[in-house]
């Protein structure tokens, strides 16, 4: 199934989101991040590695993983694919909750993993096709899908210490929203306890305990992130690169570059050149 690399998103009439995955083009990677919503991530065409709280689920194309509300993942993406993600809220399954905002949903593969992943495909190609009445023929399939995600994917057994994790993640979801909104400013952690009233110590357990990651590393993974888009995509200074995303100069910044990705961001660029001049 051959797609184009437009984003696509849905109209306000559709209960979800659906779009190409940004990762399409390959020499992606992106850092440990968690979120309220279900997600769905169906291959159609090339692979990637998806790990889920540090356990590893390569995918080749045809197939799809489930990620859980304020479930803690990453993903790899060194080459080129043809990637769907639907992002369904989890409200939509709050009359099948087996605790407190909490619906679960299984990671292993299922009789069912053909039909879910041609459902996703029809609705993809439906909506991009916008023909007459394609908005009632996706939300059709929507609801199919819905159905058999609790009847045959939901986890019935869940234990208190899911719940509490749960519980944890929604919370430092809050938090970890406003780094990303303001991740350029001095965002010590004494000076985001402050912000929102815990103790610096209790919330530098909560990064550790819940999310697995000391705050620190979480701060300069979000400003690689989007310093590393701002690399691949444009062709700014390096030095205005690494002070536009909150590091104090490009050698901090080249430093942990190449820690991640095994090169110097000058050298990715010139990699880069290279490859569009050849072509």
């Amino acid at each position: 199934m051959q797609f184009s690399h437009e984003l696509i998103m849905p109209n306000e009439d559709l209960p979800f989101k659906m779009f190409l995955f940004e990762g399409s083009s390959g020499n992606y990677f992106r850092e440990k991040h968690w979120h309220r919503s279900i997600e769905i991530f169906a291959v159609f065409e090339g692979e990637l590695t998806f790990f889920i709280n540090e356990e590893r689920h390569p995918l080749r194309s045809g197939e799809f993983i489930l990620v859980n509300s304020n479930e803690i993942h990453s993903i790899q993406s060194p080459k080129p694919n043809q990637t769907v993600v639907l992002q369904i809220p989890l409200k939509t399954f709050e009359d099948y909750f087996t605790g407190e905002q909490y619906v679960r949903f299984t990671h292993d593969s299922n009789i069912q993993d053909e039909t879910v992943m041609q459902i996703i495909g029809e609705m993809f190609a439906g909506y991009r096709g916008k023909q007459c009445g394609y908005e009632m023929k996706v939300k059709s399939q929507y609801f199919m899908l819905l159905y058999l995600l609790v009847t045959k994917y939901r986890e019935l057994e869940v234990n208190e210490d899911m719940v509490k994790r749960n519980k944890k993640l929604s919370r430092l979801s809050s938090i970890t929203t406003y780094i990303k909104e303001h991740y350029t400013e001095d965002l010590s952690l004494e000076v985001l306890s402050e912000i929102f009233g815990y103790a610096p110590a209790y919330l530098s357990r909560m990064f550790q305990k819940y999310a697995g990651i000391n705050y620190k590393t979480y701060l300069q993974d979000v400003r690689m992130e989007y310093a590393s888009k701002e690399l691949m995509n444009t062709e700014h200074p390096i030095s205005e690169i690494a002070l536009n995303h909150g590091f104090p100069n490009s050698k901090a910044f080249s430093k942990v570059f190449r820690k991640k990705y095994g090169i110097l961001p000058s050298e990715y660029r010139k990699e880069k050149n290279k490859i569009g001049r050849e072509k």
